[in-house]
């Protein structure tokens, strides 16, 4: 799972039944430091966030379990809001890729 931070929400009058009741949002790809680094995606909202939110989303299966009991196509999900980031460890440059690549 990844922290993103919520950028728009996307057009979505038309989609799969399997995904009915739910919004499609697009989301940012941040780095520790919460800032953009110009990847984005589509994921299904699973919790009601707002535009501006921190959010962490789930990929693959995990993120189709989020939809449980809904059988729509999903690869990514968001499934929860991020009050506060804390980053423990020191980030260098040589590490800094295992924190934003998926």
């Amino acid at each position: 799972m990844k922290g993103r931070r919520l950028w728009a929400s996307s057009l979505d009058s038309t989609k799969q039944d399997g995904l009915s009741g739910f919004k499609l949002m697009i989301v940012e790809l941040i780095n520790p430091c919460e800032q953009e680094i110009g990847q984005s995606l589509v994921a299904v909202d699973t919790v009601g966030v707002g535009i501006g939110d921190l959010v962490l989303v789930a990929r693959g299966g995990a993120a189709r379990k989020a939809i449980n009991p809904c059988e729509g196509p999903v690869d990514a999900a968001i499934v929860g809001i991020v009050d506060n980031m804390e980053v423990s460890r020191l980030i260098t440059r040589q590490n800094l890729h295992d924190f934003v690549s998926d």
